[in-house]
């Protein structure tokens, strides 16, 4: 079953991409921010992160340079969620490696499918 890790700290939008990527069938683990969300990047591996930018302690940009920067890490794809679409922001995420970009508000199903996308291309990998 594909692991996906969810960090956001939006109570409302964490429940809803739980409850609908359970409902595809996704082993759904959840860290409702930066700080918590690298605790269980070091103690599991995941197939997916999903992760907001803007959040308390440790933001989303630091968790995607420390998933990229890690070797045992760097292949994971990581979809950042943001309710800033600043193209220096989007920019910056990109440039540390994040592999896709979806500005908040978003439509569910869209995520879904950008998420089953890149659980293809990982299992056509390896």
């Amino acid at each position: 079953m594909t692991k996906v890790l969810i960090i956001e700290d939006e109570e409302l939008m964490i429940k809803a991409l739980e409850f609908r990527l359970k409902k595809d069938g996704y082993d759904v683990h959840l860290a409702r921010d930066g700080a918590q969300g690298i605790e269980k990047l070091n103690s599991d591996s995941f197939d997916l992160v999903i992760t907001d930018i803007m959040m308390p302690f440790v933001s989303g940009l630091e968790v995607v340079s420390h998933i990229k920067s890690n070797p045992m890490m760097k292949e994971t794809p990581v979809i950042v969620l943001s309710s800033i679409g600043l193209e220096r922001v989007v920019m910056e995420a990109f440039e540390l490696g994040v592999d896709d970009f979806i500005t908040k508000p978003f439509n569910l199903g869209e995520l879904v499918i950008r998420v089953k996308k890149f659980v293809r291309q990982k299992d056509v990998f390896n």
